[in-house]
């Protein structure tokens, strides 16, 4: 029988491994099956302040942008008449 080895992983791996869970849409179970790793494993990790994504640095943070908002009043609703069935 091959004997297992145990994977050492660095500190920078472990960070952006972690940094992964925080896009949106994307679960831990996701990403520890790329990096075929227990789950487990990544969520000790995340309790790890040292390893724990900063707020703010998540790739689900990147894209947002406030948009100007402008609120008026409501529109009156058109009603279509129903088409004729053709015979």
């Amino acid at each position: 029988m091959a004997r297992r080895t145990r994977r050492l992983w660095t500190d920078e791996e472990k960070r952006s491994i972690c940094l992964q869970t925080t896009a949106p849409g994307v679960s831990v179970a996701q990403v520890a099956l790329r990096y075929t790793v227990n789950a487990n494993l990544i969520f000790k990790w995340l309790r790890d302040p040292k390893y724990r994504p900063k707020p703010g640095t998540g790739s689900q943070d990147a894209g947002l942008r406030f948009l100007p908002v402008e609120i008026v009043k409501e529109a009156p609703v058109i009603r279509q008449m129903p088409a004729r069935e053709s015979r």
